[in-house]
């Protein structure tokens, strides 16, 4: 079996009396989905947070290929390879398509322009920024300089999805990632999703759509009171039983409330 290319172990975090992480464990795989479901108030955010810089743990370690990581803020998650998109999206509506793409990452031109003069590289970002669209079929953008305000929903989410892959090398989290969208949209996000893992890259997905979970999740996580509870395989088990789980009416063979 392979090792955990991103690994937590006795995560604590507390907030004044309130711990939301409680000695929280935490395994992705290399090139799988892992879905982290869990109640209100379970603690999900504050993992999702301390693995990609936002909040520093308390206690516990995080490993990356092995090697422990101990960022200080999203921009040095970002650095290593682990890019998030918040259920926001973080992008500026007024802005084109190729401009939210390298957002805080702009292409200068070479030489003395760049450097001195802080010209940005248009056409080299344009042309990346097609490329990364067209590789995961968002072929339906046809104009990489129109404003993301003129897209539909799941077309903004496609963007968020396809920045996100494009430089996020290691690892990818999505923060409920269909949760404004319709039926059609969703469906195209989802095969987005699959596209991304199929490129190797390994996808961390925090939703409430069950269906959704069931659907593409090779592996779900079950978070409850600040700590993992276990790792459900879909196939193994049915929906009512993951939210069964989840809000304590029942407990998977082996493991105890104080476990």
């Amino acid at each position: 079996m392979s090792e955990p290319i991103l690994k937590g172990r006795g995560l604590v975090k507390r907030y004044g009396r309130v711990t939301a992480l409680d000695r929280c464990d935490f395994d992705l795989m290399p090139g799988e989905i892992l879905a982290v479901i869990g109640d209100n108030g379970a603690g999900k955010s504050s993992l999702i947070k301390a693995i990609s810089g936002a909040i520093i743990p308390d206690e516990g370690e995080i490993t990356l290929e092995g090697r422990p990581i101990a960022f200080r803020s999203p921009i040095e998650a970002r650095a290593a390879g682990i890019e998030t998109v918040y259920q926001t999206l973080a992008m500026s509506p007024a802005l084109s398509i190729a401009d939210n793409m390298f957002m805080g990452r702009e292409l200068r031109k070479p030489g003395l322009m760049g450097q001195l003069f802080r010209q940005l590289d248009r056409p080299r970002m344009e042309r990346f920024a097609r490329e990364k669209l067209n590789e995961l079929g968002l072929m339906t953008i046809q104009n990489i300089n129109q404003p993301v305000e003129t897209l539909s929903g799941g077309q903004r989410q496609g963007v968020a999805v396809a920045r996100a892959a494009a430089f996020g090398s290691k690892v990818v989290i999505l923060d409920e990632p269909t949760a404004a969208l319709g039926v059609k949209e969703s469906r195209k996000v989802l095969e987005l999703i699959r596209d991304v893992r199929d490129r190797g890259i390994p996808i961390i997905l925090i939703s409430h759509n069950m269906p959704h979970v069931f659907e593409i999740a090779d592996r779900i996580h079950i978070h409850r009171l600040g700590r993992r509870l276990c790792v459900i395989r879909p196939q193994d088990y049915t929906m009512s039983d993951a939210v069964a789980f989840m809000t304590g009416a029942k407990l998977p063979e082996g493991v105890s409330e104080a476990a």
